[in-house]
């Protein structure tokens, strides 16, 4: 899915997106965050300040410097630990006071199978972890924040990373990477995990939402749609990869190279990540095996 066009937000500037919420774009584009961070802050006296963004003194200042006379900072909300996400929470904490909240650690909510693997010495492949984050105050799946003006509840989403919370405010849902609309959600073991994340979309189907607010990217107003299409989206690449080995057994590497023939060579080790984690999925199902130890290079087989 190719991203809009139109949007393109000049970093650092606040813009209003509805009464009482704003976002500021941080200056960290790239091939994984597209334009950027969005950090958002919610409320009109008591702002919380949801995914303060990377390490950048530059967008710590546009923070800062978007509060209103008689504003100040009452929570920093983390959706997860990724580098693009977290990390300038302690420095927002060391200026304002403001606790930091989230799930957990950036081991916090990784399932057994994604545990075992990260063990086992997997690691990397995604977006950078930021394995220093502690948040002050750990919130339960379904647990209430309340500020001046505003309540939000936290949603535990694991499935692009294992301590990811959405957050449903009002009409909208706070969905940080889990769903964009830009591109799909990156799923990389064993901070990805894939069984999750389809949990976690059909999760968010049960919850009335007129607006999803990404990590990155314009906001979602097509939000049924959108959850249709990423589910549908990872049942056809699950279909793929059975057909794939239908001709024989494989490793992910050999997988990704038959399934995505138009991904330039650069990005394929990201594609063989991808294809990784439906095979963890596939064979939590038990419809493909492993030859010997699960892993990144393992050979797998249909039952």
């Amino acid at each position: 899915m190719q991203p809009p066009d139109d949007f393109d937000p000049a970093p650092g500037q606040a813009e209003e997106l509805s009464e009482g919420l704003r976002r500021i774009v941080a200056p960290n584009p790239s091939p994984m965050t597209y334009r950027g961070t969005n950090t958002y802050l919610l409320g009109e006296r008591d702002i919380a300040v949801i995914d303060p963004g990377p390490e950048s003194a530059p967008h710590l200042e546009a923070i800062m410097a978007a509060l209103h006379p008689g504003q100040r900072i009452s929570h920093i909300i983390v959706t997860h630990a990724h580098l693009d996400h977290s990390p300038l929470s302690r420095a927002l904490s060391e200026r304002t006071g403001a606790p930091v909240l989230a799930f957990g650690d950036a081991k916090a909510g990784r399932s057994e199978v994604m545990q075992q693997l990260a063990d086992a010495g997997l690691a990397g492949g995604g977006e950078g972890v930021d394995r220093a984050f502690r948040p002050d105050v750990l919130l339960a799946d379904n647990e209430v924040i309340r500020g001046d003006g505003w309540d939000m509840r936290a949603v535990w989403t694991p499935g692009h990373f294992g301590n990811h919370l959405s957050f449903v405010w009002e009409d909208a849902i706070f969905s940080g990477d889990l769903v964009m609309g830009w591109a799909s959600s990156l799923v990389s073991p064993p901070d990805g995990d894939l069984t999750d994340f389809m949990a976690s979309c059909e999760r968010l189907q049960q919850i009335p939402a007129l607006v999803f607010h990404p990590g990155h990217g314009a906001p979602v107003t097509q939000t049924a749609e959108r959850l249709d299409w990423l589910l549908s989206h990872r049942r056809a690449r699950e279909a793929a990869i059975l057909e794939a080995l239908s001709k024989g057994s494989a490793t992910a590497d050999i997988l990704a190279r038959a399934i995505y023939t138009e991904t330039p060579a650069a990005l394929l080790p990201a594609a063989a990540r991808n294809v990784f984690a439906h095979l963890v999925d596939l064979k939590g199902k038990e419809l493909i095996e492993a030859s010997g130890a699960l892993s990144a290079d393992a050979k797998f087989m249909l039952i």
